[in-house]
């Protein structure tokens, strides 16, 4: 057999464990982007089958049938009925979960109604016997026409199975599993005169679903007049859900079994504590704190590693390389720069940890649940939730996830207060902020201050986005409300491969989106801080060396004090010195207000602004950590360190609730399709921002 790469498609419901296959077929042989033409992220694997054959998988959206009702929907409709699409699949394949067998089926029949080679796989085999579960898995693949694997992916049972059937796709059965035409055989049998060459359930699709089909036109089907009205339509779509469960119900009488004395399950008793309405609360708000406890005092050993490593390397880079422009480029502009990055990546490796193992348990759907409760009173919908908790990690992927939300209103105000919710961007400014002017100090021995400030952080983040979409449903007279529907998965211990690639993924994705901005800024940043206009910085050397109280000075103090005054006549001296009457107010110098700007391009690159201004404005070749160079900054008018509490508390303010992302506003934009509402963002969020930080200063200082 000669060397073959099939294209495979992934498809299932939500919460059937479709990831954790795709992560058992593929490991980290790894791949995300975007759809052509829109925003939706699409997950490619690759694997190999046998000697010969290799799969590029393609892990769809979940979702729950082809009546698509979202834009992640739409994506997989698309590809299933477009032949020419290039990830056209070979071969489907269906995941199932073994306890909701009759609900995921459903999606199973459809795509088989489209003469697609499709493969059903049943997963969470492992909790056939807790559940007192049994399959006749012949009788099912008779009746399905198809071939079945049962597996377990988190006991990595059958993936073999699964493998060799894909690879053996060409002896799968494209019979359809029932006969849909037969909710309306007129109707039915007048399409397929009309249209014979093409496909009769795609018809259909077509007919009911807007979407982008390729060659085949809606308007040449209206033409034919096969166009109905919606409630016509609605109506038949229900008799074709109702035709196929009747099936779906015929074939588990015989190949699905459950015997109730066997099962021994307490999903039940732990969904009555976890979701209590006041248990639920306080049991979550116990495992936040667990979380921000953790990230400060676990990553706090491999954070002061990683920050005295890049100090050595960048003094050793000044000592041991040959002295001139280059050498100065690499030890004060990249390795500072690219050290303020990678000195959180502790930090945001165990937000994810702990994410990761909140998702996969099945907890997170749980708290999703008890938010709904407190979303409604806010004039949001249940399923804002989603996105909101999804912007811990990110705001540009937690704003895409709102387009599961059916109500164009609701959408927009989910969208627009999203950016309020903590990101991991922001992690990096408020460790180091923290570790700054909050004591390492426990609370009643217990509670460590510092882990406790960064939870109040996220809670408050949280509060204003929800504060202001109870503001904007106001200004926007939201009427209308759609239905909240929140699955509840089955409790079960977290996958280590799951985790693990979701932590790696996240980190990298962290680290390579950050560094490259970061890289490029810190050499931009150490170029405009080593030269600049006028003679002050041409002749610094002689100014300082003249001025009377440097007559007697160490030389170590007038290279300090050289290296200082050519930095405030630098490019970017002077760029820092124009925003200073603008920013002082807030307790910012000019080193801080051009933090502030370059940190516009992404949160994360304050500390290194910082790390690259300081580096250039010393010329000292100690082992100096970001840290310390910030704890040692003064005012030069009051010797007053810069970084006190009340300059520390504006600061994180400030980012608490600026928007400070160019992306994010890059990604309203294409969501909304409008400029008003990304400026509307940008302006509100600034503005907040800049009179919350005024005000905590004031009042600090």
């Amino acid at each position: 057999m000669s060397h073959k790469n099939l294209k495979v498609a992934l498809i299932g419901n939500p919460n059937v464990g479709k990831t954790s296959v795709f992560n058992q077929l593929t490991g980290l042989k790894q791949q995300v982007g975007n759809y052509p033409g829109i925003t939706v992220e699409k997950k490619i694997g690759f694997c190999k089958l046998n000697e010969n054959i290799k799969a590029t998988i393609l892990d769809l959206p979940g979702t729950y049938s082809l009546n698509a009702s979202s834009i992640d929907e739409n994506v997989v409709i698309e590809l299933l009925l477009n032949k020419n699409d290039a990830n056209y699949p070979d071969v489907a394949v269906v995941v199932t979960e073994v306890e909701n067998l009759k609900r995921n089926l459903l999606l199973f029949t459809q795509i088989k109604d489209l003469e697609i080679p499709t493969i059903l796989v049943i997963n969470m085999a492992d909790r056939m016997d807790y559940k007192g579960i049994s399959l006749d898995i012949p009788y099912l693949e008779e009746q399905l026409k198809t071939k079945i694997a049962l597996i377990s992916s988190r006991k990595n049972q059958g993936i073999e199975t699964l493998k060799n059937l894909i690879a053996d796709y060409k002896n799968l059965s494209s019979e359809p599993c029932l006969n849909a035409s037969s909710i309306d055989p007129d109707y039915f049998n007048n399409l397929r005169h009309v249209f014979p060459k093409e496909l009769l359930y795609k018809l259909w699709l077509v007919i009911t679903q807007d979407a982008n089909f390729g060659n085949l036109q809606r308007q040449e089907i209206a033409e034919k007049s096969f166009v109905k009205s919606n409630p016509e339509l609605k109506k038949m779509q229900q008799k074709e859900t109702i035709k196929r469960y009747q099936f779906i119900n015929d074939v588990l009488k015989v190949g699905y079994q459950v015997d109730v004395a066997k099962a021994k399950g307490i999903r039940a008793k732990l969904d009555k504590i976890l979701t209590h309405k006041i248990y639920g609360y306080l049991i979550f708000f116990g495992i936040l704190m667990l979380i921000f406890q953790s990230v400060f005092s676990w990553s706090s050993i491999p954070m002061d590693f990683i920050d005295e490593s890049f100090a050595s390397l960048a003094s050793y880079a000044k000592t041991h390389l040959n002295p001139g422009v280059l050498t100065d480029l690499i030890s004060e502009g990249i390795i500072p720069g690219i050290g303020g990055v990678v000195i959180f990546i502790p930090q945001i490796a165990f937000l994810f940890l702990f994410i990761s193992v909140l998702e996969e348990s099945g907890y997170m759907s749980r708290v999703v649940f008890l938010m709904d409760k407190i979303m409604r009173r806010f004039g949001l919908s249940g399923k804002s939730v989603v996105p909101l908790i999804s912007g811990t990690a990110c705001a540009i992927p937690a704003i895409m996830a709102a387009r599961n939300i059916e109500n164009w209103k609701e959408r927009l105000i989910t969208i627009l207060v999203t950016p309020f919710t903590t990101c991991s961007a922001r992690l990096p400014v408020y460790a180091i902020l923290i570790a700054l002017i909050i004591p390492d100090e426990r609370l009643f021995g217990i509670v460590n201050l510092q882990g406790l400030t960064l939870m109040i952080l996220y809670l408050l983040g949280f509060g204003m986005a929800v504060f202001s979409a109870y503001v904007l449903n106001k200004i926007l007279k939201l009427k209308t409300k759609s239905y909240f529907v929140v699955e509840m998965p089955n409790y079960r211990l977290p996958l280590f491969k799951n985790v693990a690639i979701n932590v790696i993924e996240k980190t990298k994705a962290f680290v390579f989106g950050a560094g490259k901005i970061i890289l490029a800024l810190s050499i931009i940043l150490w170029f405009l801080g080593s030269h600049g206009p006028g003679k002050n910085f041409a002749n610094a050397e002689k100014i300082v060396t003249e001025m009377p109280e440097n007559i007697d000075a160490p030389k170590e103090v007038i290279q300090d004090e050289i290296a200082s005054f050519q930095l405030e006549n630098s490019y970017i001296g002077i760029i820092g010195k124009s925003i200073e009457p603008v920013i002082s107010p807030l307790g910012y110098d000019w080193k801080i207000g051009i933090a502030v700007v370059t940190s516009f391009a992404a949160r994360e690159v304050f500390v290194g602004t910082l790390a690259t201004i300081y580096n250039v404005g010393s010329h000292s070749e100690e082992e100096v950590t970001i840290k310390n160079r910030m704890e040692a900054e003064v005012d030069p008018i009051t010797g007053k360190p810069i970084f006190n509490f009340a300059t520390g508390i504006s600061l994180l303010l400030f980012y608490a609730f600026a928007m400070q992302c160019i992306s994010t506003l890059a990604i309203t934009r294409k969501e909304t399709n409008s400029w008003k509402w990304p400026m509307f963002q940008l302006v509100f969020m600034s503005t907040f921002a800049y009179t919350v930080s005024l005000l905590a200063y004031q009042i600090l200082k």
